[in-house]
């Protein structure tokens, strides 16, 4: 079968975000649309003659559409071999598991995260590099560079194939290998926790509910907590990977897995509960009566992760991103570790990752990883907290409010305008850019600025530097405010808003959220005029 060499002309508007491209599914069916970019990203690897690619998807609408044609492409680029989960499936965890362990040249990753899917929903490409993890700004800027200027695509002349059945195929000299997209990632989980006291932690009667809202998480959850751990059947609800997710919004916070939030806080709650995002990266934990705030959960798992067999030997440094709040910087103080302050996008951990740096790493959305692979991963922190209870002997929510005894706690939220006007959120933020350097000093709702700045990294591993990546606000009375353009939605711009303020009172530690940052709220819309910029009165989704 001969491959063909399709003429074609460039999309103006496939420049890769934080995470890949992001669009709606029908910018992606326009003809030619995939294949442009899929070669844009082929023609950007070096090397690529012979190597191995891995390719899948979260499963959500368009998957196997767009698996199809990766592997075609493949074939017609000079790839030796592919490896595919079967029906197309890997959650973004086991796709850096999978490129690690089989050393791949990287994989052709396709998902949208955490935003709807279905036939108008959202799809994503994304590149990940040989280390697993997402493709650096050099790589992603020379692909949207690529895209620019194709004029033609190449492609195998062959029929689509079988995916649903694991075993091997050959389409123009190149091997296609269907895997379990399980096993590589079971066998992961294996080597770093203490599977034998999982086991005996759910025969003691633990009860857990955890919910895979219809994504990719839900046959890796049910492998390994009932399959291999022995919970109960039905620990794991809405298991099938649907593409439109079975209706739900596939993010996991408060707002839209509000089943489970509902039921850990009624009078029948399980011991702990736990749910993943579309694409299997994200987690939120929710203890009996407690949710975990991500950034929380990041120093909590930090303070704790020596009880695991894979970090027996402590951490060698944490890291954040700029937004999350700054109680892992408390738990690396006392550890004696690195902490690191990074801008939002798991690439950004990358580095620090490779060079040995720092062991685990978190973000506020919800995405919390280590050294295990390159990207966040959603079912690794829930086995990691489980095993931290089964160490302990603790019940989850009392492990929560020992950890504020000892460190304080940082009351946190998150405010999301979604899907506002570019124009005037980028107004908005160019206003605040304006104003950083005169702030300090400056007294504003009874709280004093003492630090203003528009967030500027600069990688401590290669010396790269990162602009402009948000304002962050800082105050005298402990608290803080960032202001940032999120790169993850499809429609609009998102300006998400960070509020927090550290509490360290012992008779202060378990006050209502809304109640303590209602001060720093109130800053927080006044300071950058968010109202009367935006039309927005009140953010979308409050987490």
């Amino acid at each position: 079968m001969a491959a063909k060499q399709v003429t074609t002309t460039p999309f103006p508007d496939q420049k890769p975000g934080t995470s890949g491209l992001r669009k709606k599914v029908p910018v992606f069916r326009q003809p030619h649309y995939v294949e442009n970019f899929v070669q844009a990203i082929l023609d950007c690897i070096p090397e690529r003659d012979g190597a191995t690619l891995v390719i899948g998807g979260d499963g959500r609408f368009f998957n196997r559409e767009v698996v199809q044609i990766a592997i075609k492409m493949a074939a017609a680029n000079g790839i030796g071999r592919v490896l595919v989960g079967r029906d197309g499936l890997l959650s973004t965890p086991a796709a850096s598991c999978v490129i690690r362990k089989h050393g791949a040249i990287g994989g052709i990753v396709l998902s949208a995260s955490h935003n709807p899917g279905g036939p108008e929903g959202d799809f994503g490409i994304k590149y990940n590099g040989a280390n697993g993890g997402p493709a650096p700004e050099s790589v992603t800027g020379a692909i949207f560079e690529r895209t620019k200027t194709l004029t033609e695509y190449r492609i195998a002349d062959a029929p689509d194939l079988d995916l649903g059945t694991t075993g091997t195929h050959d389409i123009d000299g190149m091997s296609v290998e269907i895997i379990d997209p399980v096993a590589d990632y079971a066998e992961l989980m294996r080597s770093l926790f203490d599977f034998e006291a999982l086991e005996k932690l759910f025969a003691s009667g633990f009860r857990m509910r955890f919910d895979a809202l219809s994504a990719i998480t839900g046959p890796y959850a049910k492998a390994i907590l009932e399959g291999t751990l022995g919970a109960a059947p039905g620990t794991v609800v809405n298991g099938e990977p649907k593409p439109d997710f079975g209706g739900h919004h596939p993010d996991p916070n408060p707002v839209h897995a509000h089943e489970l939030f509902d039921l850990m806080h009624g009078p029948d709650a399980p011991d702990f509960g736990a749910a993943s995002d579309g694409d299997g990266d994200r987690n939120m934990i929710v203890a009996p009566g407690l949710f975990v705030t991500p950034s929380d959960s990041l120093a909590i798992l930090a303070a704790h992760a020596r009880r695991a067999p894979g970090y027996a030997g402590g951490l060698s440094g944490v890291a954040r991103s700029m937004p999350t709040s700054r109680a892992a910087d408390r738990v690396a103080k006392k550890l004696g570790i690195e902490a690191f302050e990074t801008p939002t996008g798991w690439k950004f951990f990358g580095n620090l990752l490779d060079a040995g740096r720092i062991t685990l790493c978190g973000e506020e959305s919800a995405g919390t990883g280590s050294n295990h692979v390159r990207e966040k991963d959603g079912l690794w922190a829930v086995l990691l907290w489980l095993n931290i209870l089964a160490a302990t002997g603790k019940p989850a929510q009392d492990l929560v409010r020992a950890h504020w005894a000892e460190f304080g706690r940082d009351y946190y939220t998150r405010h999301d305008y979604e899907e506002i006007d570019s124009d005037p959120a980028k107004r908005l933020m160019d206003g605040l850019r304006a104003k950083v350097a005169s702030l300090p000093g400056t007294t504003i709702g009874g709280m004093t600025v003492s630090e203003a700045d528009d967030f500027r990294y600069v990688d401590p591993v290669d010396g790269s530097v990162t602009e402009a990546q948000g304002v962050r606000i800082t105050f005298a009375e402990d608290a803080r405010i960032v202001y940032r353009l999120s790169g993850t939605g499809t429609t609009g711009a998102t300006l998400r808003v960070y509020i927090e303020r550290y509490e360290s009172d012992p008779a202060r530690l378990e006050q209502p959220v809304a109640e303590v940052l209602a001060p720093v709220v109130a800053v927080a819309r006044e300071l950058a005029d968010i109202a009367a910029i935006t039309g927005r009165a009140e953010p979308s989704v409050v987490t």
